[in-house]
């Protein structure tokens, strides 16, 4: 698995999606929905970091989790509605899934140090 943080693949994540964003005309909603989504992913994960407390830091990973889903779904609406390409697709869905797998994994490892 990439070694990198969910921060650092997150700000990867947003930077390549708004290239492609960028190259997408006609289908301002659903970019803007994926643009916020995306870029909030890595915001919540960024303040997790600085959380008040555990409860708290869960709260942000878990609200990043959900934006990662959000992603996920804009960018299907987006292959179906033949804005990207199934490749443009399948290699942002992949990243969403690598940033989805550790998210899940911080939050069960901070939610058993709550017990």
């Amino acid at each position: 698995m990439d070694n990198k943080t969910i921060k650092e693949l997150a700000v990867e994540l947003t930077v390549e999606i708004t290239a492609i964003c960028d190259s997408i005309t006609g289908r301002s909603v659903f970019v803007n929905q994926l643009l916020r989504s995306c870029s909030s992913i890595g915001a919540n994960a960024h303040e997790a970091r600085y959380a008040q407390s555990n409860a708290d830091f869960i709260n942000k990973l878990e609200i990043a989790l959900k934006e990662c889903y959000e992603t996920e779904y804009w960018l299907e609406i987006l292959l179906r509605v033949n804005a990207i390409n199934d490749s443009t697709y399948k290699s942002v869905s992949n990243k969403c899934g690598t940033i989805r797998r550790k998210l899940i994994a911080s939050i069960t490892t901070a939610k058993k140090k709550k017990e």
